[in-house]
């Protein structure tokens, strides 16, 4: 089975294709959709047998949570059965957006969509070609990123019939996405709201609209025996084919570690891929240099990170070095991604 493709924007949306994407999802059928932050695999939240096909379309670990998908702030009541008030102060002032809350579930949400956890992630996108596939399909739409796990997640529609093309039923092509990364996620379950995946939406963000909020310590230790309470907590993500490297430390001194792996490796017939800025690209002379974006314009590097990932996979290089991103406001998103991608493998110069 090929994914049927079928192109449309929020300026000009085909309500003809939007419908027939509602019925397949509401039959139990597979449709990934374009958000702000990537691309969603989109099944009925409500079917248990559909978040079984997402797990298995994707390759995903089945204790990995889904996030339910709304596109009508009344629904949420439907499917948790508490709303705190900070939770509601946030929806207030970032719905619809790339954040996502874990609230506790209610009985009409199945197991299979939230990994077996008595919690539900829920996010409101922004995104008009979403919302709309959402409301067509009844209200509720489980979406993870459109990728196989593990992969660099999908921020255009060809990364996504790269990955998924022969295993789900249509594809709904809006371009390339707005933010490039997943959303903040929220944990409302515990006294503190606690942060379990930064986001475009920052931690500051966060601590300026409600006061008192943690990050988990689940972001900067892997434990293998911790059963995650939102995706991506547990597993390898966002990983090319050729390992990666992270550099960090003053320009100069990581310009010039990057050189010398570069140097090293072109001396052994290897090819080698490194991941700069506008900024720095021209610095180096050897290997497969590719802009993330400019410092300048910290957004531009949340736009390209999965994308340059998967070019470096196109390119068959073996072996990528990146510089490290610590941006004033999305720099914790990008670098949560970033080291992940690499295993947390990075170097310190100085």
């Amino acid at each position: 089975m090929r994914a049927e493709v079928v192109r449309m924007s929020a300026e000009q949306i085909n309500m003809e294709a939007v419908e027939k994407a509602g019925r397949i999802l509401k039959e139990g059928g597979l449709v990934a959709i374009p958000t702000e932050t990537v691309y969603g695999l989109g099944g009925n939240a409500l079917d248990p047998k559909a978040s079984i096909k997402i797990y298995a379309a994707k390759g995903r670990p089945s204790d990995n949570p889904l996030i339910v998908h709304i596109a009508e702030m009344e629904k949420l009541s439907e499917i948790v059965t508490e709303i705190p008030e900070k939770a509601r102060i946030l929806a207030e002032k970032f719905w619809p957006g790339p954040l996502t809350m874990i609230l506790p579930k209610a009985d009409i949400v199945p197991k299979e969509t939230t990994g077996g956890l008595d919690s539900v992630a829920v996010r409101f996108p922004s995104d008009r070609v979403a919302q709309e596939v959402i409301r067509a399909a009844g209200g509720f739409v489980a979406a993870p990123s459109a990728n196989t796990s593990g992969r660099p997640s999908p921020t255009r529609a060809e990364h996504v019939i790269e990955d998924l093309g022969d295993a789900i039923d249509m594809i709904i092509d809006g371009g390339p996405v707005g933010i490039g990364l997943e959303s903040t996620i929220v944990d409302f379950t515990e006294d503190v709201p606690v942060v379990l995946r930064p986001g475009y939406i920052s931690l500051e963000m966060l601590k300026e609209t409600l006061g008192e909020v943690r990050m988990d310590r689940g972001l900067l230790i892997t434990d293998s025996s911790v059963r995650p309470k939102a995706p991506g907590m547990k597993y390898r993500h966002y990983a090319p084919q050729a390992d990666l490297t992270i550099v960090e430390g003053h320009e100069e001194a990581v310009v010039e570690q990057i050189n010398r792996f570069a140097a090293e490796a072109a001396a052994l017939g290897k090819k080698v891929g490194i991941i700069a800025t506008d900024e720095t690209a021209g610095k180096y002379p050897l290997g497969i240099v590719k802009s993330i974006g400019s410092r300048e314009d910290e957004d531009t590097i949340g736009q390209h990170l999965f994308e340059v990932l998967r070019d470096f996979d196109h390119c068959q290089v073996s072996a990528i070095y990146s510089e490290a991103f610590y941006t004033p406001r999305i720099g914790q998103a990008v670098m949560n991604r970033l080291l992940k991608a690499a295993g947390h493998k990075i170097i310190s110069v100085s």
